[in-house]
């Protein structure tokens, strides 16, 4: 991969998004890289103007010290939650890479796949849920979906309960 590489993780704050973290932390990230936190929330009807104009393009980014105040993430209608925000900050002073996140609103699996784009990322790991194949072809997978639609490498990193 490039010099300047932008690293995507896709991140809902749940154990199977943590687990993807810390693997790209450990075994991806290393230093001068770009890690992206991209997170996606459903959409909504949002009054204020910036949410309005977002909605279509996602949010600017968020630096790590911006998304580590709750003020500012209450802005954007996301709460990080503290083990997050302790993976990335703790990694990113030791290995001296930059963090920030970008927030879209919509479908998980179609907003992954434009930010793929939109970033642009030269990699994206996202975390799986460990669904059976029933519950996958029923409720649908957003791995799946990135896998074979996403532009650019795609990483799944398992979680296991």
């Amino acid at each position: 991969m490039e010099a300047d590489r932008r690293v995507g993780v896709a991140v809902d704050f749940s154990a199977s998004s943590k687990n993807a973290l810390k693997w790209v932390v450990d075994n991806v990230i290393r230093k001068g890289d770009h890690l992206i936190l991209v997170t996606i929330q459903p959409e909504g009807h949002y009054e204020e103007g910036e949410m309005q104009l977002w909605e279509v393009t996602g949010s600017p980014f968020i630096p790590l010290s911006e998304f580590s105040d709750p003020v500012v993430m209450k802005k954007y209608g996301v709460k990080p939650d503290p083990e997050t925000l302790d993976i990335v900050s703790t990694a990113a002073s030791q290995k001296e890479f930059e963090v920030l996140m970008k927030i879209f609103w919509g479908d998980p699996r179609e907003k992954l796949c434009e930010a793929i784009d939109n970033i642009p990322l030269s990699c994206i790991i996202v975390g799986n849920r460990g669904l059976g194949k029933l519950k996958r072809a029923i409720m649908g997978s957003v791995s799946n979906y990135v896998v074979n639609n996403g532009s650019c490498p795609v990483t799944v990193v398992k979680h296991y309960d």
